[in-house]
């Protein structure tokens, strides 16, 4: 599979992830985010973070930056978007750290795919069997 196929199923699949955190971590509003705004922060939290991320390495950043800019967007965006209260942004904090590592496995152990995170190296399944 060419490698923007693979980059754009990352994608599709931590958007659908990081979605369910959200409606996870604010399920106890009475008064729940439009899907509007849920979509707005994702967005710009996944999909403009991963994008920065990979052609941020393509064209030279440092790394520092090329990962810090959208850890900061995944952590500051949506406590400040959606006004998060204490009990909300503490399990946001500590799932939003567990949700890509865990994305990373998945994909690495059961596919072989190991670019969403380069620098944790996981054994694939598949080099076990063999």
């Amino acid at each position: 599979m060419p490698p923007f196929a693979r980059f754009v199923i990352f994608i599709f699949v931590s958007v659908i992830v990081f979605i369910g955190l959200l409606k996870f971590t604010l399920r106890t509003r009475s008064e729940k985010p439009s899907a509007k705004k849920i979509f707005a922060v994702t967005a710009v939290v996944v999909v403009g973070g991963m994008i920065f991320a990979k052609y941020g390495s393509n064209f030279g950043l440092p790394w520092w930056v090329y990962y810090t800019v959208p850890a900061l967007l995944t952590l500051l965006l949506p406590p400040i978007s959606f006004r998060m209260n204490k009990s909300e942004v503490i399990p946001y904090l500590c799932l939003s750290f567990l949700v890509s590592p865990f994305i990373h496995f998945v994909f690495s152990f059961f596919i072989g795919w190991k670019e969403y995170m380069p620098f944790i190296p996981i054994p694939s399944i598949w080099e076990f069997i063999r």
